[in-house]
């Protein structure tokens, strides 16, 4: 396959280059949700919460209430839980989501509070039960702690994930702190999720690695494994089986050297119009090497990078011009000026600069006024920035 025709499957597979509607409401909503599986969450608020984006990405302005909704409200259709990372995840992915649940083990400070204080977890559970939904910090700390923001984990805090990671617990939602709100999982979950038989063993994991072969389009076996992190045997053994059944078929990519699946349902379209800015944690860039292998370019998130050594700068989209990463700019909301600012902007290599530039600016514009702000101001920082301020 022709390098160009597999990043147009990706994209396709993504959700990407189809036209956005004149509203989004649940059905174009839960038609993302098909297509991705799970919204990566992350704290980071420079610009926007990074579980917010990808419909934007792909539908244009939409309310972000819609989101909170999907997975705060009945009947959901999204539920925190670990995917790639923490994520809102798909519910029908639920049942075989409950392998991983069974199969989870606590980190060793969690360990070492089970085991010298078991007493908590019935402690936690009951109060929960009583007064959820809770934040941990609502939660008595029985360690005599005073209470403290999510970062600092009590003893109580450690059982609360540990229940959340097996299933006994769910989040409901999250308050405007960002902190998770626990309540007892037969509370937040549809009971027809809860009710049904759920796959065991490796056909848990042909299940996931099956809905990430449908979601990538075209994969190496660590990218399938990578979306929903999957343990490697498990992929290799998920892979074997749906060759077999034809439901993924080995097809090289020109100039990727791993050996590529393609989903055997996916679109290759002739030609794809997108214009879309990509957050760092969405699932089109879950897996770096393979956008290097597709769209040759190297993203490094460098948030934790100190500023004097960073590249690109603080926290960089990524610009989906057609079928190709066209730019990256570094943007901030600045709430208080009600101004979208371009802190930096980088036009990749080979890509004609004026069209970027003047498709990146209306793509700039709408981000802004989805974010409720005003104008987009852009400093004079990175090869494209000239182009995009004249």
């Amino acid at each position: 396959m022709k390098l160009a025709q597999a990043r147009r499957v990706a994209l396709a597979a993504q959700g990407f280059g189809q036209d956005r509607p004149a509203a989004v409401g649940l059905r174009q909503a839960q038609r993302v949700i098909g297509q991705l599986g799970q919204f990566q969450i992350d704290s980071v608020n420079v610009c926007v919460r990074a579980q917010y984006v990808p419909m934007f990405a792909r539908l244009g302005p939409y309310p972000m209430e819609l989101l909170d909704n999907l997975g705060g409200k009945a009947p959901r259709r999204l539920f925190e839980y670990w995917g790639h990372a923490a994520s809102l995840i798909d519910v029908a992915l639920y049942p075989a989501l409950r392998q991983r649940m069974d199969d989870w083990q606590p980190w060793p400070k969690t360990q070492a509070v089970l085991r010298e204080k078991p007493e908590l977890v019935d402690k936690v559970l009951r109060q929960v039960s009583d007064s959820g939904p809770l934040t941990a910090r609502q939660i008595e700390h029985p360690d005599g702690r005073e209470r403290r923001p999510w970062w600092n984990w009590s003893e109580a805090k450690h059982v609360l994930e540990w229940l959340l990671a097996k299933g006994r617990l769910a989040p409901s939602g999250r308050n405007s702190q960002f902190e998770r709100l626990y309540d007892l999982a037969e509370r937040v979950l549809p009971a027809q999720v809860l009710a049904a038989e759920h796959p065991r063993g490796q056909d848990a994991w042909t299940v996931l690695v099956r809905r990430a072969a449908q979601s990538l389009g075209i994969a190496s076996e660590r990218c399938l494994a990578d979306y929903f992190r999957v343990g490697r045997p498990e992929a290799k053994a998920a892979v074997k089986d749906l060759v077999a059944a034809g439901e993924l078929i080995p097809v090289p990519v020109d100039g990727w050297k791993a050996e590529t699946y393609l989903w055997h349902q996916a679109r290759a379209p002739r030609a794809l119009h997108a214009d879309a800015l990509v957050s760092p944690f969405d699932s089109l860039v879950f897996e770096r090497a393979r956008l290097a292998a597709l769209f040759g370019v190297d993203y490094r998130i460098e948030v934790y990078t100190p500023k004097p050594k960073r590249v690109y700068g603080y926290y960089v989209y990524l610009y989906v011009m057609d079928d190709r990463i066209a730019a990256r700019v570094d943007l901030k909301a600045d709430r208080d000026a009600g101004v979208l600012r371009v802190q930096a902007a980088w036009l990749e290599p080979g890509c004609p600069e004026a069209e970027t530039a003047a498709r990146l600016k209306v793509a700039l514009a709408d981000m802004s006024a989805w974010l409720g702000l005003g104008d987009v101001a852009v400093a004079p920082v990175g090869t494209l920035s000239r182009a995009l301020i004249g």
